[in-house]
């Protein structure tokens, strides 16, 4: 999951005279009660725009955890965006209603939406900080209003983020605080612009009917077995969830998806990009090293990560790459064609079309977006990789 930046995105408050404050104000109220204060503001100023966008952006995560919470949804996968972040109620990790995957993406797209609302025409040159202690971001998972020890922002992200890392960090060490600036209005817009763009991708395909498959087929395995030769782990529980999720991945991607979800997903794609092209051009201008949420080549980062010099310029490499193929300007090699020959993507968008697996490996599914052309390839993602130390992963969900 892409979702490194929520350990430290949240905003200030009105009611407060200092962010340092509204760390401690957020710590004992949640998001709830300080998104509805700062969504009362008649003529909010630039700081008080972008500490809205950053609370709604993770009351979309909150929202989302306590959905799953009551779904019993994981998606070990990290296929769903948010849906590897809790832990499953049920054997295969998928929900218990088929219809839970499309109700939280359709309601985190809405809350993406209305998140980057208040950055919408914020100046490039407006001067604030909005500063927070990480520690004191918390998610009501189970919605009673009060902060609990498993409701920690770290406790819930840092596992999924760091891996086996997080388990041996300095636990005497004090989580980051970061100082938020103009350029990173930027950075937030393009999350929710990629965020929104994943969950688009999925409901325009909508697993809902193949999660139904899954979870009635399920029903009858367990009428068919012996209670008394099931009991403990064996081979097949493990085996279960891969199946499971395997299953509803190739079945979705059978459906013939919706035409005007892709089209957005194609526009989120693209908006993501100008966006980080933004972020780059303000944050090369800075001159201060306050608390950097992601740094220039003359900053540190708050967050403890080493960002080696160049990383904007490699990293923005990379997606000038995923520009021209949203264009249609350069292609995606495919293994049958050989030469300057390759799948429009642009055309894909504009035109979707079912990814049956057997299909697309064959060819058969590709052949009406084929066209010979300048293709794409991997040397700036090389570059980028080499530039990171094998980072690469960790660093995408950092920049975006």
């Amino acid at each position: 999951m892409r979702l490194l930046p929520l350990l430290a995105m949240v905003a200030a408050t009105p009611a407060l005279a200092s962010t340092d404050s509204l760390s401690a104000d957020i710590a004992a109220k949640g998001l709830t009660a300080t998104e509805a204060q700062l969504a009362a503001i008649a003529s909010p100023a630039p700081d008080e725009r972008f500490a809205l966008a950053g609370v709604r952006f993770l009351r979309v995560v909150e929202t989302a955890l306590q959905a799953q919470a009551r779904e019993g949804l994981f998606d070990p996968t990290g296929l769903v965006p948010f849906a590897r972040l809790g832990e499953g109620t049920t054997t295969s990790g998928l929900a218990l209603r088929p219809e839970a995957v499309r109700e939280i993406l359709t309601a985190a797209v809405d809350g993406l939406d209305k998140a980057r609302a208040p950055l919408d025409g914020l100046p490039e040159d407006a001067d604030f900080g909005v500063v927070i202690d990480t520690k004191d971001i918390w998610f009501d998972v189970n919605g009673n209003g009060r902060r609990e020890a498993a409701e920690n922002a770290a406790d819930i992200l840092g596992p999924v983020l760091l891996g086996w890392q997080w388990a041996e960090r300095d636990k005497s060490a004090p989580l980051p605080v970061v100082r938020f600036d103009a350029a990173d209005a930027a950075w937030l817009s393009a999350y929710t612009h990629l965020l929104g763009g994943t969950s688009e991708f999925i409901l325009a395909y909508d697993p809902t009917e193949p999660i139904r498959r899954v979870i009635d087929s399920n029903k009858t395995f367990r009428d068919l077995s012996d209670p008394a030769t099931a009991e403990g782990e064996d081979w097949t529980t493990g085996m279960t969830p891969i199946a499971d999720n395997i299953a509803v991945a190739l079945w979705t991607m059978r459906n013939q998806p919706d035409a005007a979800r892709m089209a957005s997903v194609r526009t989120h794609l693209q908006a993501m990009v100008a966006d980080n092209r933004r972020f780059w051009t303000m944050v090369d201008r800075e001159t201060d090293n306050d608390r950097e949420w992601l740094p220039n080549d003359a900053q540190t980062a708050a967050l403890g990560i080493e960002v080696p010099k160049g990383t904007g310029a490699r990293w923005l490499a990379v997606l000038d790459d995923l520009d021209a193929l949203l264009s249609g300007k350069k292609l995606v090699p495919y293994w049958r064609v050989q030469g300057e020959a390759g799948i429009n993507l642009a055309r894909f968008f504009e035109k979707p079309a079912p990814l049956d697996a057997v299909d697309w490996i064959q060819g058969s599914g590709a052949l009406p977006y084929l066209e010979k052309g300048p293709l794409a390839d991997a040397s700036s993602w090389s570059a980028f990789e080499n530039l990171v130390s094998g980072r690469s992963f960790l660093f995408a969900f950092y920049l975006n």
